[in-house]
């Protein structure tokens, strides 16, 4: 059975005293008996007992499982903490590239390249190869955690944000999320928010007022690294290019898509991948500006985006929002206009990660006085899963996210 405890490090991390190694790892290098996450642990999930581990699986399918063996392989021989600085990075940067090009792929592969997962379990194989290595040096637990996090926020996307110098072409930055609420045989979900990145970043597209060219990220589903900052990095540094637009995306609701009215100032404690929850006013993220809105509304052009006949699904604006009256004890839930004063409760996305990346994306830019920056978050349809409990995949499934991302793609490029 899972227990979580505290770790020291840039992240308040859920770990376990029984560590999931999904990789040969050699023991002179590695250490197996260090806590892994609870997100990490899950590397050993298996859809029927004795079957192979679903996330190790993907990998290998999407033809990963190379690069997880070499970076495994590489990381022994880092002897300075500059050089492993370096090749974290290096190594986190080249595997979101890779996860674009397949994704992109015009080229046949065994695969559907839609399939966002494999990108969220090969880097979950190497972050537990990081938290387990023994290096030839000493290495505190700051310092550990710091590798983590680089490694981890190149492999979303993060250093990899550079628009290209076109003039004429209207850019856009958008994120999606990693998979979540991944227990039991939930451990094989997608999500087509980052399915939607992935065939999003680095894209110029043809539209019938000009070209559109995006920068994307895979967000986490974890609320210590929104507390790092992860959101205000990613739009932080696309901001200082000038973008057009801002849109977060994340999955929502069965069979819609909604372009939100508001985001909300607050979090309503649900678990994250870590099983972790928070509850509260989203705190503010260091070195960023931080205006005190409880309510933040979109700037997107929603009416447009609903216009356009994207298909195949419905496109909504979703109004609605709760204040608390009292806080943490009574709500009052509409679709007018929040009242000067109150406490946010929730945004038409909720109070959970997807409403916390509209808040803080759009938080910066108003930060920032970048007003003439549109912003505002779309929630996808919800993804299921594939109708055998034991298979990792199916037509009908693979067809949905195709059709989800595709949308979502004709959505932003109406921005």
């Amino acid at each position: 059975m899972k227990t979580i405890a505290g770790l020291v490090g840039l992240t308040a991390l859920a770990v376990t005293l029984s560590p999931a190694v999904a990789h040969a790892q050699d023991a002179d290098c590695y250490d197996t008996t260090a806590a892994l996450t609870v997100e990490e642990q899950r590397l050993d999930d298996v859809l029927v007992v004795g079957g192979p581990a679903v996330g190790p699986s993907l990998v290998k399918l999407a033809g990963f499982d190379g690069r997880v063996a070499d970076f495994t392989a590489k990381l022994c021989r880092q002897v300075l903490p500059r050089q492993a600085q370096q090749f974290v990075e290096r190594e986190g940067n080249a595997l979101w590239k890779a996860a674009v090009a397949r994704a992109q792929s015009t080229t046949p592969q065994a695969h559907d390249t839609y399939d966002d997962r494999p990108l969220y379990w090969a880097r979950l194989q190497l972050s537990s190869a990081l938290r387990q290595w023994k290096p030839r040096f000493t290495l505190s637990p700051h310092d550990r955690a710091t590798l983590i996090q680089k490694f981890d926020w190149a492999s979303r996307g993060l250093s990899d944000t550079k628009f290209p110098a076109k003039p004429g072409v209207r850019k856009i930055a958008v994120t999606g999320f990693d998979p979540f609420q991944l227990t039991g045989v939930n451990v094989r979900r997608a999500n087509p928010a980052g399915a939607a990145a992935l065939q999003l970043d680095g894209r110029e597209i043809d539209t019938p007022t000009g070209k559109v060219v995006l920068q994307a990220a895979v967000l986490p589903v974890l609320w210590g690294a929104f507390d790092e900052g992860v959101v205000e990095q990613f739009y932080g540094t696309a901001l200082q290019q000038k973008p057009d637009a801002f849109v977060t995306i994340s999955q929502g609701r069965p069979g819609r898509f909604d372009v939100e009215r508001w985001a909300a100032r607050w979090r309503g404690g649900f678990a994250d991948n870590n099983n972790v929850g928070s509850y509260g006013s989203v705190p503010n993220a260091p070195g960023w500006p931080q205006p005190t809105d409880e309510f933040i509304e979109t700037s997107l052009p929603f009416q447009k985006m609903i216009d356009a006949g994207t298909g195949p699904f419905a496109v909504n604006h979703n109004l609605a929002f709760c204040e608390w009256v009292v806080v943490g004890s009574q709500q009052s839930c509409r679709t007018d206009q929040p009242t000067p004063g109150r406490v946010a409760a929730s945004g038409g996305g909720g109070d959970y990660l997807s409403n916390e990346s509209m808040y803080r994306a759009n938080r910066l830019r108003i930060g920032y006085g970048a007003t003439n920056v549109l912003g505002g978050h779309l929630h996808t349809p919800v993804l299921g899963q594939p109708a055998d409990p034991a298979a990792l995949t199916d037509a009908a499934f693979e067809k949905q996210r195709r059709d989800i991302a595709d949308q979502v793609k004709a959505l932003v490029s109406v921005v």
